[in-house]
C-alpha cells in the first residue's frame, strides 16, 4: 500500500471530518486524503469505486488504499486525485438552498409527504439555482449506487455542485464519498462480529426516507435507470479478495465479499452479466 507523509499543520489542509464525526481529511500535494476513523470507510471508498468503474456511471471519483503518517502517528486511509478545476469550489445543495432561502432543505424536504414530490423539488431546486440539466439522472443514479452500496451517509451536505468563482458557472461533480457504505462503522453500528446479514437490515438511507429501495423506486419512476454494471458477482467478489494485500484483515474483506454476493443476487437488475 502507498505511503504518504503528511507534514502541514491542520489548518494548511483545510482538515473536516464527516457527519458521524470521526473521520480526518486533508488535502495535499493535488490529492485528498481520508484516515479510517470508525472502521474500514477506506475500504469502502475503494471497492465502490473500483466497481463503479466497470458501470454505465461514467463521472466516478476514484480512490486507492494508503497508509497516512501525521504528526507521528500511521492511519490507514485513501486518497483521491482532485477533481476541482481551477476556480472552482464545492458547494453542498443544503449550503445552496440555505444560500437562496436561508431555510434548511434536509428539514423542508421532510414536511412534504409525497416521497417522488420531496425527490422532484430537490431536482428542480438545483436545476433553477445552478441552471444545470437533468440534475434528477445524476441524483437518481446516485440513490441507485447508494442502495446496493448501502450508503448510509447521503444527507444534503453529502450531495454537492462545482462553482466557478471567475465565470459564475456549476457542473455536476464526480460522484465521490461512499466511506460510510458496506457496514463499515465496525467500531459503532456494525462490530464484525456481528452477523452480515444483521448489519445489513440495520442501515438506513437517506436523505429523503429510511428505505434505499423506496427512493430508488420513486425517483426511478420520475427520471428513469441508469446504473448498470458489467462485471459478473465473481468478478467483483475478486476486486475485494484483492485488497486483504493492502492492508485490510480478513474479517472485514468477508463481510465486504459477503455484503457485495447479497446486493448483487438482490439487484439482479443492475448486472449485465447475471453470473
Amino acid at each position: 500500500m502507498r505511503e504518504a507523509v503528511i507534514s502541514a499543520t491542520p489548518q494548511e489542509t483545510g482538515i473536516t471530518y464527516c457527519s458521524k464525526g470521526n473521520q480526518m481529511k486533508w488535502f495535499w500535494n493535488g490529492f485528498w486524503y481520508k484516515a479510517d476513523g470508525l472502521g474500514y470507510e477506506s475500504l469502502s471508498e475503494v471497492v465502490c469505486s473500483k466497481i463503479l468503474l466497470h458501470s454505465t456511471i461514467s463521472s466516478i471519483t476514484l480512490y486507492e488504499p494508503v497508509f497516512v503518517q501525521y504528526e507521528g502517528r500511521r492511519y490507514r486511509g485513501c486518497r483521491s486525485a482532485n477533481f476541482k478545476k481551477q476556480d472552482e469550489i464545492l458547494i453542498s445543495i443544503e449550503r445552496l438552498y440555505r444560500s437562496y432561502t436561508g431555510g434548511s432543505l434536509a428539514e423542508d424536504i421532510m414536511k412534504i409527504s409525497e416521497l417522488s414530490t420531496r425527490i422532484r423539488f430537490v431536482a428542480e431546486f438545483v436545476e433553477r439555482a445552478t441552471g444545470l440539466e437533468r440534475f434528477g439522472a445524476y441524483l437518481t443514479a446516485m440513490l441507485e449506487m447508494d442502495a446496493f452500496f448501502l450508503n448510509e451517509d447521503r444527507h444534503t451536505n453529502n450531495i454537492s455542485v462545482l462553482y466557478n468563482e471567475k465565470d459564475k458557472t456549476y457542473r455536476l461533480c464526480p460522484y465521490f464519498d461512499m466511506g460510510m457504505s458496506l457496514c463499515a462503522d465496525t467500531r459503532g453500528d456494525y462490530p464484525l462480529d456481528k452477523d452480515c446479514l444483521w448489519c445489513m437490515e440495520q442501515v438506513k438511507a437517506k436523505p429523503f426516507c429510511r428505505d434505499f429501495d423506496e427512493q430508488v423506486d420513486a425517483a426511478n419512476a420520475l427520471y428513469g435507470r441508469f446504473l448498470e454494471f458489467h462485471l459478473t458477482t465473481g468478478e467483483m467478489v475478486n476486486i475485494v479478495e484483492a485488497l486483504e494485500e493492502d492492508g485490510y484483515e480478513k474479517t472485514e474483506i468477508f463481510r465486504v465479499m459477503g455484503i457485495i454476493r447479497q446486493q448483487a443476487r438482490k439487484y439482479q437488475n443492475y448486472m449485465q452479466n447475471r453470473r
